[in-house]
């Protein structure tokens, strides 16, 4: 016998959960019950309940228990009984509802930025809906049952495939799919590799990122050291005891340059001679606008490298998939500090993400924002030009932001014009590691792929109308 009820949908039109406790036997509980559904409102006026053949199979009770418990409730008020249809609530059995008070005028609504040059974030308009919905339905028609039941934390053998290949032709890394692990992003990946116990601190970071991947490892108890930058990148001669180094060697986040081809070797030298490992975050690593992408650091010694990356900025940060491309050490423990039960990537999201590559429809988005955003970056650049030609975007032609160098001392007040504006961006200074002792000067970091097309160009002279003088 069971102690509860859960109605098929086609019986009264939606799921209905009634637990028989209490005293007095199954009789006066089911009456309880159904009161209690009537009063909360679970059973509309109206409803349909199940015959009592139905009801008793459901419940494991005897059908004049059920029939008894009706009567009562008709009996009540509370039901209605007539020939040919049915048993239902009473027109009249209202639910009782709490008062709610209804205030006068309702708050306004927060409102957003007018113009968004945050950095970080692609084009939303631009998510190639038709083509990731027809890889969607492929993979779905495509999957095998056992997709269905738990999946591998390692994550689908189909897109750690689709990924080996793809992260072989177009970024130069040397892997195959069972060094592969499938995260939902790089913080995902960070929390793993630090919060899971596989790496330990302290670890070295440029002296300049973003603040929160610093907030993940202080979470995780890890010590971070800056390093200084320069135009060549970081400066990895000033390596120390660490045990690894964060890098964006591709395009540094936020000042815009590359790692010089010295420095990369010099890193993986430090890596093999210390036992010392490389995390390289391949940041903007698929969007170069002046020349071809320069392969990633990964390449040069997959034993002492750790090459995360995602589709956050390439896609959409809504579909939380990236990966971590391990040394093979490290593949063990980093699928223990995962679990079994992985439960951040989803994997329909993988499967469609592995069609969306195989079939093509990645190379073509990547190639079509590329040609959007080098487009963006271009009209920033011919807007300085004309409306404030002191002031010069920084970095190679890459990625999805720039950095606008301003006159010393006038970052703080610039930001502040932005936002009385109704301009959001960020100043260099924001991403300054707290405990580096160097600068890189005053800046804006503006997000020239956060707009749509339309708002890109009120943007721009927006922005232009908030610069400090020369």
């Amino acid at each position: 016998m069971v102690d509860s009820w859960v109605n098929a949908a086609e019986r009264i039109g939606s799921d209905l959960h009634l637990e028989l406790t209490g005293p007095g036997g199954r009789r006066a509980a089911l009456i309880r019950a159904l009161r209690e559904a009537v009063r909360g409102g679970r059973l509309a006026p109206g409803t349909r309940l199940p015959p009592y053949r139905s009801l008793a199979a459901d419940l494991g009770v005897a059908r004049n228990t059920v029939a008894d418990a009706y009567a009562e409730l008709v009996a009540e008020g509370w039901l209605t009984a007539r020939q040919g249809s049915g048993t239902r609530v009473a027109e009249r059995a209202e639910p009782l509802r709490p008062a709610v008070r209804v205030p006068r005028k309702a708050p306004p609504r927060e409102r957003g930025p007018r113009h968004d040059l945050t950095q970080g974030t692609p084009d939303a308009s631009a998510f190639p809906r038709t083509a990731w919905l027809t890889s969607y339905r492929r993979a779905l028609q495509q999957a095998p049952h056992e997709v269905f039941g738990p999946g591998d934390p390692a994550g689908r053998r189909e897109l750690r495939e689709a990924l080996t290949e793809y992260l072989a032709r177009a970024r130069g890394v040397r892997t195959a799919p069972d060094r592969i692990v499938v995260c939902s992003g790089f913080a995902h990946a960070l929390r793993l590799l630090f919060g899971g116990g596989v790496l330990h601190g302290p670890l070295a970071v440029e002296a300049y990122g973003l603040g929160f991947h610093r907030e993940v490892l202080a979470a995780a108890g890890v010590r971070t050291v800056p390093l200084p930058l320069d135009e060549d990148g970081a400066r990895v001669d000033r390596l120390g005891r660490e045990r690894a180094v964060l890098l964006t060697p591709a395009h540094q986040f936020p000042t815009g340059g590359p790692l010089h081809p010295a420095r990369r070797a010099a890193v993986i030298d430090w890596a093999r001679a210390r036992g010392g490992l490389v995390l390289e975050d391949d940041y903007d690593g698929e969007f170069r606008y002046d020349r071809k992408p320069v392969g990633a650091v990964q390449g040069l010694d997959p034993e002492h490298v750790i090459h995360i990356g995602s589709v956050s900025k390439s896609l959409s940060p809504a579909v939380r998939l990236g990966w971590m491309v391990l040394p093979e050490r490290y593949v063990g423990s980093v699928l223990d500090a995962k679990g079994e039960r992985e439960a951040w990537a989803s994997v329909l999201d993988q499967l469609s993400l592995a069609d969306f590559i195989t079939s093509g429809a990645y190379d073509r988005h990547v190639r079509r924002m590329r040609q959007r955003y080098r487009g963006r970056r271009d009209r920033l650049v011919a807007a300085l030009a004309e409306y404030a030609p002191h002031i010069e975007a920084t970095g190679i032609a890459a990625g999805l932001h720039a950095v606008l160098r301003l006159p010393p001392g006038t970052e703080a007040s610039a930001v502040k014009a932005a936002s009385w504006q109704g301009i959001a961006l960020d100043g260099l200074a924001a991403f300054r590691h707290p405990e580096s002792g160097m600068t890189v000067g005053d800046g804006l970091v503006v997000g020239y792929a956060t707009p749509s097309e339309h708002a890109y160009g009120p943007a721009l002279e927006a922005l232009c109308g908030v610069l400090p003088p020369p």
